[in-house]
């Protein structure tokens, strides 16, 4: 199923996402994700990342469930933001520094 976002609301310091499942026969069916500010701001998560979050929730949900409403939890949110740091983390250990160069090699201009 390929889900896609139609739209949002925001009530009392959530977010609602509505997005749109397309099934392999064209079937549509309406779902929502609702996601509390607060919480994506102590997390980090930008609002331009929301949808795509919110997306990955309904992509991971079990194959014909019927719960067409979810919450991204502040549990999801922890782990997505352990994830994320510690990918930071990774990719900074990955960089080496350059080279320095020897004593010699350093007066050697020309």
């Amino acid at each position: 199923m390929q889900f896609v976002l139609t739209g949002f609301t925001e009530r009392l310091g959530f977010r609602e996402l509505a997005f749109e499942g397309v099934a392999a026969g064209h079937e549509r069916n309406k779902f929502t994700v609702k996601a509390e500010l607060a919480l994506t701001r102590r997390y980090g998560i930008r609002l331009q990342e929301l949808p795509l979050l919110c997306r990955g929730l309904l992509d991971r949900r079990e194959e014909g469930a019927e719960i067409q409403s979810l919450t991204f939890t502040e549990d999801q949110m922890r782990m997505w933001a352990d994830d994320r740091a510690a990918t930071r983390v990774a990719s900074t250990r990955k960089k080496k520094t350059p080279p320095r160069p020897t004593a010699a090699a350093s007066g050697m201009r020309w």
